[in-house]
């Protein structure tokens, strides 16, 4: 019999420790994808993702069996058609794989850019509305950690005829999202990421105006694999479209229950407070927010900018052998800033606490696991 995995500390952005009542539930026996238990366990996913999405009651749920890199493309190859004028928002590598995405989907792309570390401006977008047929953003840049303004862009979205997809990969399930109230029209999200569920599964909503506009296609969605009405055809009709992966959905159900048992706004304001204890740990080694504005700061991605002189690769192949990770920064950003993940599992105080005493021996720097546990005490009233 194989010895047990030693214990590994997950700091990443994604994936995430898998939560106990998920990796309980990956245990569970097999059954057949056309079973009617799963049938019944897929109708109260659709349940709860519509309370995590914050989604209208009519609007259509389901799991994509892939990760939110398939969420993605799957928005754009059903709502999407050569020709279609699409407005992309770009401030990281998500974006800039959605402009990638909806032009391979044959879509004359425009694109609202912002620098990294800034995040999108309303009124760039409000100067390039006219004539788009969808606009496209990230919630939260994971490749930045940048919140772009969603809200102010789906009020702005809205009246203008335009379908509007958000990428929620690093925001539904670990804060509050609002899609029916906001008027977001198609939303997807990883498994692996905010529900701390493992990889594999895209949590969808999709919108009755999306629907619409889907029905209304003049040629054949090119992704037949996600063809909105053939995951309908599965989820809503209990018709054969594809082997879903059973234990996956064991899984996710169990993360996703868990999430809305302990509540969005609370998960909220677990990811803030780890975040904040962090930041004043690390901060007299010159550890500085990467993003300015401290309202465009996503809340369950912390990119900090390394202190001059500091050596990022070779500090994080230290850590990797103590057996924690932390991911450093993506493109452009690489050497520049470290980006530590605060979803799910990860917003605890016990990992950052094995990070700080990790750091403590690597940087011969005493006091930042005390900094932390200090900054994670309550304030007296």
């Amino acid at each position: 019999m194989p010895a047990p995995a030693p214990e590994h500390t997950l700091l990443t952005p994604g994936p995430t420790p898998i939560h106990p009542d998920a990796l309980a539930a990956l245990t569970r026996p097999m059954l057949g994808h056309m079973d009617p238990e799963v049938f019944a366990l897929n109708r109260e996913i659709q349940a709860d993702l519509r309370a995590m999405y914050g989604a209208a009651p009519d609007t259509f749920t389901a799991l994509l069996a892939g990760t939110g890199s398939l969420g993605m493309e799957a928005g754009f190859a059903n709502l999407v058609e050569a020709g279609d004028d699409v407005l992309v928002c770009v401030n990281g590598s998500f974006g800039a794989r959605m402009a990638e995405m909806a032009t391979r989907y044959g879509a004359r792309v425009r694109v609202v850019q912002a620098l990294h570390g800034e995040p999108i401006d309303p009124a760039a977008v409000a100067a390039q509305l006219d004539g788009a047929r969808l606009v496209a953003v990230v919630h939260g840049e994971t490749s930045t950690g940048v919140l772009n303004p969603v809200p102010a862009l789906a009020a702005l979205v809205r009246d203008s005829g335009a379908l509007l997809t958000v990428d929620a990969v690093t925001t539904a399930g670990m804060e509050p999202f609002f899609m029916n109230e906001w008027g977001v029209d198609y939303a997807y999200t990883g498994a692996q990421k905010c529900l701390s569920a493992p990889p594999g599964l895209a949590p969808v909503a999709i919108s009755t105006r999306a629907f619409e506009r889907f029905a209304a296609r003049r040629t054949l969605t090119p992704l037949w694999y996600c063809d909105f009405e053939g995951l309908r055809d599965y989820w809503d009709r209990q018709s054969y479209h594809h082997t879903v992966p059973v234990n996956l959905h064991y899984a996710l159900h169990a993360a996703l229950r868990a999430a809305l048992d302990e509540g969005l706004t609370v998960r909220q304001a677990r990811a803030a407070q780890i975040g904040q204890a962090v930041q004043q740990a690390l901060a007299p080694l010159g550890f500085t927010p990467y993003v300015a504005r401290p309202e465009a700061r996503l809340p369950t991605v912390l990119a900090l900018r390394l202190p001059t002189g500091f050596d990022d690769a070779d500090v994080r192949r230290r850590l990797r052998e103590r057996g924690i990770s932390v991911t450093g920064g993506l493109g452009p950003t690489a050497g520049q800033i470290w980006r530590l993940g605060l979803m799910g599992e990860t917003a605890r105080p016990a990992p950052y606490l094995t990070l700080m005493r990790a750091l403590e021996d690597l940087l011969g720097e005493r006091g930042l696991a005390g900094r932390f546990l200090d900054a994670l005490a309550p304030v007296p009233a």
